[in-house]
Parts: structure tokens; C-alpha cells; sequence
């Protein structure tokens, strides 16, 4: 239980950190943005591309990952069932609210979480490639057809090669496949590199909170609450009842399957709601309330379970 609240206490107190950070502009006006890009371009491909280098296939393709696949999938699906007709009318709204409610912030917290509350940062990386090769592609072409673009699907076909982190993934399962180990002297840099993305994801995050306002009532309140009770509760409920029951998980896979599915919504929502000009209010307050709230939720199931 002292290992668990440690590795918690060390999350919650960089996240604050970049928050006061965020609060009182120390960084400039373009502070967090700038964090997070060298998060995402630079610092997390160099950590995924290490660690899955190092990493055997069966540590990547496993019962855990197909978990949290079909808890995506299912609470999805719950989404658009319980939103209500006039929401699933708005094809690009519905798109949202259900990202909102599955899609998991597996770079800025999930590796952090990983590395600190799991102890393999491996065990995050199937969450990425599944939600950059599968996920997001298939929400950005309903999307891309919700706004009446055209001419999108070469774009879609190539999103995951102009993903970093796609990228390093990879680089690293390349490597592992063909069996051949760099010298160290080549790894050196990446780990020097990778060893800054988890503290620097959890500041961005912290950054990223000032100034929000979830609670404030609105339009899509009932939306809202409804994508953040099923991503910080449904999820990895869904995520243990299959885990346990229909994959026959237990101990450490089936906490790093309900963990990875009790993750907070993804920033790359409020992305995908700003540029369709979809959903943005709902995305924004799902992210900050699901982040606030799987602080609670995470560290009782990593209790409950670990």
C-alpha cells in the first residue's frame, strides 16, 4: 500500500506542480503548448522506441491489450445508446461524447501511470498504437464526413505515419522483431531523451488546467457527465467484468488492463472537437473533470487490485 500511494504522491505532485506552473505563467503564454509538443514530437517517441526495443512481442500483443479493445468498444457504443436521439442525430457530436467517454490519455498520464504504478511503460504502448492506428483514424473519417470535407482519405491513411509516437512504436517493434540489440551507444541518447517525457507529461498536463471551468452548467450537461462517469467508472468496470470473466486475467494483467482503461480522456479530443468545430465545450470539460476524478478512481483500483 506505501509503494502504491508513492507512486501516486510522485504523480499528483508534478501534476500540481505544472499546474502552479500553468497558474502563473512561468513558462510565457505558449508554456504549455511548447511542453507538450516536446512531450509528443521529441521526448515520448524516444522513451516508446527504448522500451519496446527491449520489450518482447508477448509483452505487446497480449490478453490484457484485447481488454481494453473491447471496453473501448463497449463503452463506445454505451455512449451513443444512453446520449439520446438528438445527439446521435449530430454524427460529429456523437463522435466526440464517445471519444470523450473511451479514448484514454495514454501518452501524458498513461506513461507516467505506467512507469510509476504499473513499473513497465510497455504495458501502455499497445493503448497507443491501438488508439493511433484504429481509433482515431475511424473517429477523424466520421468527422471529416460529418464537416463535409472532402478528399480526406489520404490524409486518414497517413495520420499514423505523421504520428510521432506512431513512429517510434514502430522503430522499437522493428527492432525487437529482427532480433538485433544496438550497441548501447546508440541507445544512450534516446534514453537520455525518453527519461524527460514522463515528468514533462505530467507538468503539460498540470499546465493545462488553469483557467477551465467544467462545472459550469450548459447545453451538453447531461453529455458531459454521462462521457466522464463512463470513462472514470464504466470503463474499467467493463474492463474487469471482461478482463476476469471473459480472458481470465489476474494480478498484474489484470490490473494494467483495468488501470490503461480507467485512464483520464485524452487531450487529443479537444484537438479533434477544435478543428471540426464539433463538440469543443464537451470535450474540454470531459477532459479536465475525468482527469480530476481518475485521480480518486485510479488510486482505488490500484489498491483494490494491486
Amino acid at each position: 500500500m506505501r509503494g502504491v500511494f508513492a507512486s501516486f504522491t510522485t504523480i499528483w505532485i508534478l501534476t500540481v506542480a505544472g499546474y502552479l506552473i500553468g497558474r502563473y505563467g512561468l513558462l510565457g503564454p505558449h508554456g504549455t503548448t511548447v511542453t507538450a509538443r516536446l512531450v509528443f514530437f521529441i521526448a515520448a517517441p524516444a522513451l516508446l522506441f527504448t522500451t519496446l526495443a527491449r520489450a518482447g512481442l508477448d509483452r505487446i500483443f497480449t490478453p490484457a491489450l484485447a481488454t481494453f479493445v473491447v471496453s473501448t468498444v463497449l463503452v463506445a457504443t454505451g455512449y451513443l445508446l444512453l446520449a439520446g436521439r438528438e445527439v446521435r442525430a449530430d454524427p460529429g457530436r456523437a463522435t466526440v461524447g464517445a471519444l470523450g467517454a473511451s479514448y484514454v490519455n495514454a501518452a501524458n498520464l498513461g506513461l507516467p501511470v505506467a512507469a510509476y504504478v504499473l513499473g513497465d511503460v510497455s504495458l501502455v504502448a499497445p493503448v497507443l498504437l491501438f488508439q493511433v492506428l484504429l481509433a482515431a483514424p475511424l473517429a477523424l473519417a466520421v468527422l471529416d464526413r460529418a464537416s463535409g470535407r472532402s478528399g480526406s482519405a489520404g490524409r486518414l491513411v497517413a495520420l499514423p505515419l505523421r504520428n510521432p509516437i506512431m513512429l517510434g512504436c514502430a522503430a522499437g517493434l522493428a527492432v525487437a522483431v529482427s532480433g538485433w540489440q544496438p550497441p548501447v551507444e546508440v541507445f544512450r541518447p534516446f534514453e537520455l531523451v525518453g527519461s524527460a517525457a514522463v515528468p514533462l507529461a505530467l507538468l503539460a498536463l498540470g499546465m493545462s488546467l488553469p483557467g477551465s471551468r467544467p462545472l459550469a452548467r450548459g447545453a451538453d450537461l447531461r453529455e458531459r457527465w454521462l462521457a466522464v462517469g463512463l470513462k472514470v467508472l464504466g470503463q474499467p468496470l467493463v474492463a474487469y467484468a471482461v478482463g476476469r470473466w471473459g480472458f481470465g486475467l489476474t494480478g498484474p494483467a489484470l490490473l494494467a488492463a483495468v488501470v490503461t482503461a480507467a485512464l483520464p480522456t485524452a487531450q487529443n479530443i479537444f484537438v479533434y472537437a477544435t478543428r471540426y468545430d464539433r463538440g469543443t465545450g464537451l470535450a474540454r470539460d470531459t477532459i479536465v473533470l475525468s482527469t480530476v476524478a481518475a485521480a480518486v478512481s485510479l488510486t482505488v483500483i490500484t489498491l483494490w487490485l494491486g
